[in-house]
Parts: C-alpha cells; structure tokens; sequence
C-alpha cells in the first residue's frame, strides 16, 4: 500500500512539477556565477512548495471534513478540468505567462513567489488526490514531494547548463501535462463511482 502511494506520488509530482524544471532552469542561469545561488534557489523552492502543499491539505481537509464521502469523486472534475484547459491553450498555442522570472533576482523569495504562483494547478490536481486516499497515503505523498523538490532543483541545475534537454522539456511539456491532468481526473472519477461508473 504504502508503495503504491510512493509510487503514484513519484508520477504525479512529475506530472506537476515538471514546467518548474524551466523555470529553476531561468533562475539558475541568471544566477550564474553568483555565490550562494544554489542554496537561494534551493531554499525558495522548498518555501514556495510547502506553501502549496500546505494549502492543498487545508482545503483538502475542510473539504473532507464538511462533504458528504459520495461528493469526493467528483473532485477529480478539478484534474479534468486543468487538463482540458491545459489542452485548449495547447492546441491554441497560449503561451504560460504566470511564471516569467524577466526582472527579477534570485533571491529566496522571489524563487518561493514564482513557486507558489505557479503552483495553483498543483493545489487544484493534489485536493481531489488527497481526498480519495487515507491519511497514511498523504503523508506518504507529502514525503515524497518534499525529497524529490531536492531532485528537482538539481535536474534544474543540469538542464540550465544543456541547452537541448532544456529545449526539450519546453517543446513537450505543454502536450505531456494535459495528458496526465485529464487522465487522473478520469481516474479519480471512476475509481470513486462518479457519476455511476
């Protein structure tokens, strides 16, 4: 069981987490040469991420606390619905501007900042996740997330110095996420009988 919550943690901070490569990637490139740029990076992303993490709890636990158990799979319409949207931009070739680090330091808050406001598709993907395991797989999930931000931040660091896998991640990013969004809205839905299913 717990594994299996490694497991699904591992895939959807993947999924989530993967456009952060991009930007880290920016804050590692201005920061070039900077002493202490590594660990202002480091340090902001942890803040950014915990503020997101922290957020999808408490909403996931007041939304637990006051919603009949029969409501909860219907939370997976949230995944669906950012995957479908993700898709539309996609197709529509919407760029992403929320996360432009143009004219800003790398400082630890400005890295916690652009962390946090580009995390609300995490906050609305990670509630309805929450919400349909128990308690154990949560804290399993949060675990997991939090060591692999250390990974992220050092894939960041990796790419920001090679230009291809950089080029890469940003050409196939925008079709990957929506994939993943809407196939784990659908999964929260039928695994929780939304819907009849």
């Amino acid at each position: 069981m717990i594994l299996s919550s490694v497991l699904q943690a591992i895939g959807l901070f993947l999924a989530t987490n993967i456009d952060d490569i991009i930007i880290l990637s920016l804050f590692f490139a201005r920061g070039a040469g900077e002493r202490g740029a590594t660990a202002r990076i480091l340090v902001g992303q942890y803040l950014g991420f915990i503020g997101i993490l922290g957020a999808a709890v408490l909403v996931a636990l007041g939304a637990g606390a006051f919603l009949p158990p029969e409501v909860i799979p219907y939370f997976g319409l949230i995944p669906l619905g950012l995957g479908v949207w993700a898709a539309w931009q996609a197709w529509r070739g919407d760029d992403d501007d929320d996360a432009k680090v143009e004219g800003k330091k790398v400082a630890v808050w400005t890295v916690a900042a652009v962390t946090f406001a580009n995390g609300g598709d995490n906050i609305g993907v990670y509630v309805p996740v929450f919400l349909s395991v128990g308690t154990a797989a949560v804290i399993a999930y949060c675990v997991v997330f939090l060591v692999l931000v250390a990974v992220l931040v050092g894939m960041a660091k990796f790419v920001a110095t090679r230009r291809p896998i950089a080029e890469a991640l940003e050409r196939w990013e925008h079709i990957v996420f929506p994939i993943v969004l809407i196939g784990l809205g659908i999964f929260i839905l039928v695994s929780g009988g939304a819907f009849g299913l």
